[in-house]
């Protein structure tokens, strides 16, 4: 008899022992029963001695695995990200092995390449690990079609990674000029995914492009793997284990021996300054034209100077974009009597307007818009911070004759929705596009000749050491939307003048700047973030305490630093009362760890290198 320490999948639980007949190998997937819960999915870790209790067999061995780099990476998470592997096999795509066939790769003619471009592709091709530092309209693209190219002549698998759903079908249709693809993301339906996994596994198809979840494909040969907007936050998990994709690219790139680049206009500071990653910078527009920035420091959103170039705008029948933070049609609802806001009764936090009624973002809470506050029933409520529905519904009324869309996440349930409005959008039959930070996503539009940027002055003040830095990358990434071939002007309503400023032509000397001010932070130290949620809240307080006071007794000088604890900035969630401790260290491991003492007590989630602190 064989005895076997299985993980089951997707489970919060420790590694279980099962016996069977069978020889069976690392990381192939079993089903095995489990308590009254019937059989549930589970794979086989490795193989271990005659347990002193009575274990249960395994019941069904399925011929599907997780092959040698997916093994590697799964551990990693596990070990680097303080989880059980369990849950770390959640994303993995486990697949039998298939038959390689022999497909010829005919490489098209591909987009010429500037000087600089040419510079930029060597010295990508010279290095395992490469930032390519290039603005907006720079040719980024057209410099990872060379190096595609060039891997899949030499018979080599790619990833193309990019941050957000939002971004495949644009980057789809360019590729398709020159590649075949598979992509894949969550919204891809389970016939697709099991059609692409076999073009894949055949050999058929060689370049696949995705979201984050695509790391976790069966690869057998990687030698390219490109992050495109490598900055941005979306490539960090926000389900325990809460990984970062980009830096699960480079692990993945070291031990494949595959090379990586990093892509962006507006580089995370920790990728900057990281020495392992050889940096090339790509100044300027690949087309140039002039853009004009005009600052708005109105309390109004559509504020005169706003509507007049709008006006403008539509009069040259040239399309422009609105950047807002919120979705929705407002932030908040005020009371002008007593100041109380209408807060979500599962969560505290207030909640915003849609239509005709009150939803709470967080727990999907709803209730029907009343005209008195329920506090002291006065009847003077305002609206505090528009949103997008809002604005496109005065703007509509001011421009009658406009066609005007909003891109959030409200209005867009589906892949096909998303790609139909960007190729209405790109076909002109869009004058004005209204959105949040889906706008701000790489999409590359001729026409746009005007981009208003509405509300940053929130983010800039967001209690977080990244604020700065997530503030103007925002600002250059909407930016960048506009005058990609003509003239262009970018309306900036802020009371921050100064700052945008200084830094909105020169990222280069923003990030010297932001390194310095960033000395006792990530990326110069490491952090890790406790959450504790509990229904009772004095239960949750007490653990926080509980942990604060071990974590102050097992400090050895200056291992690490506790920098606070207490009630998170929102301090209720779904019902549930929200702690949280912060910790930073500058030593590589060990708060990973640290955080193995922490991981299995009941309400707590472990985050390792935290990029949100509500």
């Amino acid at each position: 008899m064989n005895y076997y320490e299985v993980a089951i999948i997707n489970r919060n639980l420790e590694k279980l022992s099962y016996h069977s007949k069978e020889d069976i190998k690392a990381f192939t997937k079993v089903l095995v029963p489990l308590k009254s819960q019937g059989l549930v999915n589970a794979a086989v870790i490795n193989k271990c001695d005659k347990p002193s209790f009575n274990t249960k067999e395994i019941n069904c061995i399925n011929n599907e695995i997780l092959f040698d780099e997916q093994k590697k990476l799964c551990e990693f998470i596990s070990k680097y990200y303080a989880a059980n592997i369990s849950l770390c096999l959640k994303d993995f795509v486990f697949a039998s092995s298939y038959e390689k066939q022999e497909f010829i790769y005919e490489s098209k003619e591909l987009p010429e390449l500037s000087t600089k471009q040419e510079n930029a592709l060597k010295h990508c091709k010279q290095n395992q690990f490469s930032l390519i530092f290039g603005d907006t309209g720079s040719g980024k693209t057209e410099i990872y079609t060379h190096l595609i190219d060039e891997c899949l002549k030499e018979n080599k698998q790619v990833l193309f990674l990019m941050p957000e759903i939002s971004l495949t079908p644009q980057m789809q249709k360019r590729m398709q000029k020159y590649f075949n693809f598979i992509t894949w993301h969550s919204k891809i339906t389970k016939t697709n995914k099991q059609k692409s996994l076999k073009q894949l596994l055949s050999g058929e198809v060689k370049l696949v492009l995705g979201a984050r979840s695509a790391l976790f494909l069966p690869f057998t040969n990687l030698g390219l793997i490109i992050v495109d907007e490598e900055h941005d936050n979306s490539y960090k998990s926000s389900t325990y284990p809460c990984y970062n994709a980009k830096d699960l690219a480079l692990y993945l790139a070291k031990i494949s021996k595959a090379k990586i680049v990093l892509g962006s206009a507006t580089p995370s500071l920790n990728s900057y300054i990281n020495q392992n990653i050889a940096k090339v910078r790509l100044k300027g527009s690949f087309k140039e034209s002039k853009k004009e920035f005009v600052y708005d420091n109105s309390n109004t959103l559509l504020s005169p100077l706003l509507l007049s170039n709008l006006k403008e705008n539509l009069e040259k029948k040239e399309q422009s974009i609105i950047f807002l933070p919120v979705r929705g049609n407002f932030r908040q609802v005020l009371c002008k009597d007593c100041g109380q806001k209408k807060l979500c009764p599962n969560c505290s936090i207030a909640m915003s307007v849609h239509n005709d009624i009150y939803k709470c973002h967080y727990c999907n809470h709803k209730e029907k818009i009343k005209q008195n506050c329920e506090y002291c029933n006065s009847t003077m409520l305002e609206s505090k911070i528009q949103g997008t529905a809002q604005i496109m519904s005065e703007l509509q009324k001011i421009f009658s004759n406009a066609v005007i869309a909003k891109l959030d996440s409200d209005e867009l349930s589906s892949a096909s929705k998303l790609k139909q409005l960007l190729n209405d959008f790109n076909d002109n039959k869009i004058d004005i596009l209204i959105g949040t930070q889906m706008v701000s996503k790489g999409h590359d539009y001729a026409n746009v000749t005007f981009c208003a940027i509405l509300g940053l002055d929130e983010y800039l003040f967001y209690p977080d050491f990244k604020a700065r830095e997530n503030t103007l990358a925002l600002a250059i990434q909407v930016s960048g939307r506009a005058g990609r071939s003509k003239e262009s002007k970018v309306l900036i309503q802020t009371k921050q003048e100064e700052f945008f400023k200084n830094y909105l032509n020169d990222y280069d000397l923003f990030l010297e700047d932001e390194a310095a001010f960033r000395m006792k932070y990530p990326p110069f130290t490491r952090m890790l973030r406790i959450i504790i949620e509990d229904k009772d809240e004095n239960s949750a307080n007490l653990l926080c305490q509980a942990i604060a006071k071990n974590l102050l007794d097992s400090k050895k000088d200056d291992d690490y630093e506790l920098l606070g604890y207490g009630k998170c900035a929102i301090e209720k969630i779904k019902n549930k009362y929200r702690y949280q401790l912060l910790i930073s260290s500058r030593h590589k491991m060990l708060l990973s760890s640290l955080a193995l003492n922490y991981k299995m007590l009941q309400n707590v989630t472990i985050d390792i290198d935290p990029i949100h602190f509500s």
